[in-house]
């Protein structure tokens, strides 16, 4: 799953650090979301989302199954 999370915490002017503390996790966990290596409960993403003022559709962007789609 793509996300914006590194775009709207970047246009905030925050680092990583300030993000997790503000979210209550861990930098790595900011820096797994932000790289696609790890994607947020939904709780966590629900969070995040109030944090940015958006909706979680604006921040996550579901691709779907690909192999499906080829096939």
């Amino acid at each position: 799953m793509k996300n914006k999370v590194e775009e709207l915490r970047r246009d905030m002017g925050l680092n990583q650090e300030e993000l997790a503390k503000a979210l209550r996790v861990s930098r790595q966990t900011v820096s797994s979301i932000e790289n696609g290596k790890y994607n947020p409960s939904l709780e966590l993403a629900f969070a995040i989302a109030d944090f940015f003022g958006k909706r979680i559709e604006e921040i996550f962007i579901y691709e779907g199954r690909k192999q499906d789609e080829e096939k």
